[in-house]
């Protein structure tokens, strides 16, 4: 071999030092949230269940279309579940299948835009001894299930949840919703007279369902989170008592409140109308408590928009809405 003939290098071989590294540096990259939602929204309900009564409505189904659409432009997955697919299965199914799949990080959507309703509380959690629902096509999800359900979701998840109906889970009750008393408009809230004959219709179902929710929560006796939330502010010290062992952080934005009623409209609900124009296509850049706050300054004083929170949600606020 000449003077000018030199063997190759050796390529240097990875140390443990540098493989260990490159290993850390993977380690530290955090994998990207996975969004996903759930859009209910029902023009009608089965007179089946509801005692004849089909609660017919012009805009939710529209409310949840463009949820979805909002859903869609940043990067959801979204389902979508109007008026007759609408059931009880249905929801809970959507529910179940994204509690097993988000994890810490993740982020879940869900609204509802239709009639709330009442059955009686046989479990002692309600101080009025009634429990709120969503009215559903084929039977009524009661407040205590939807909270039972959201509770299931891991630690860290965010939820947030858009109400536009006559649900606050409140204890001021028996109030006379003012719209529905002047007889304008046409109010998201099964009438007391249907709410009456369809727990009297079903009381046996009903009343199951409210003993295996206390049952499996182990919650039996105790004021239900919504009940005590609604009666303090956000930022309030007793929020930690209250949700301590609940697991995800929720934001609930209620369509009004609970001596109030949703309206219905014909291109959209009062509620949801104002938050579209609020979102502007995503102009908005303010946080979780200023959104609420701009929409609530955009509707009449009959119906005032509340916003609660589940678990520790402080951190989720004082995000931009519907950031992943």
């Amino acid at each position: 071999m000449t003077s000018s003939e030199q063997a190759p290098a050796a390529t240097p071989k990875k140390t443990s030092r540098t493989t260990s590294k490159t290993a850390a540096t993977k380690a530290t990259v955090k994998p990207k949230p996975v969004a996903q939602s759930l859009h209910i929204g029902l023009n009608a309900v089965s007179p089946a269940h509801y005692g004849g009564w089909s609660g017919d409505l012009a805009a939710c189904e529209a409310d949840a279309a463009d949820m979805q659409a909002i859903a869609k432009a940043k990067g959801m997955k979204p389902t979508v579940l109007l008026t007759a697919k609408a059931t009880r299965a249905a929801v809970l199914a959507a529910l179940r299948a994204a509690a097993k799949a988000l994890k810490r990080g993740d982020f879940f959507f869900l609204t509802y835009s239709g009639h709330g309703g009442q059955v009686a509380d046989v479990t002692g959690e309600e101080l009025d001894r009634k429990d709120e629902t969503w009215c559903l096509f084929d039977s009524q999800l009661i407040d205590d299930e939807l909270y039972l359900e959201l509770s299931r979701f891991a630690a860290g998840v965010r939820i947030l949840v858009l109400s536009d109906s006559c649900h606050s889970g409140t204890v001021v009750r028996e109030v006379v919703p003012v719209h529905a008393a002047n007889g304008a408009g046409r109010p998201r809230m099964m009438p007391p007279a249907i709410a009456l004959r369809t727990y009297r219709d079903h009381q046996a179902f009903y009343d199951g369902l409210q003993r295996e929710v206390a049952a499996q929560a182990g919650k039996a006796g105790v004021i239900d989170p919504d009940s005590a939330l609604a009666q303090v502010a956000v930022d309030s010290s007793r929020l930690t008592a209250v949700v301590s062992t609940f697991a995800p952080a929720v934001i609930l934005i209620s369509g009004c409140q609970d001596n109030q009623t949703s309206m219905d409209g014909d291109f959209n609900g009062a509620f949801t109308g104002r938050l579209l124009q609020v979102w502007n296509n995503g102009g908005f850049t303010g946080n979780y408590t200023q959104f609420r706050n701009v929409i609530v300054a955009g509707l009449p004083a009959t119906q005032t928009p509340n916003l609660f929170v589940l678990g520790s949600a402080a951190g989720f606020l004082t995000q931009r809405p519907f950031t992943v």
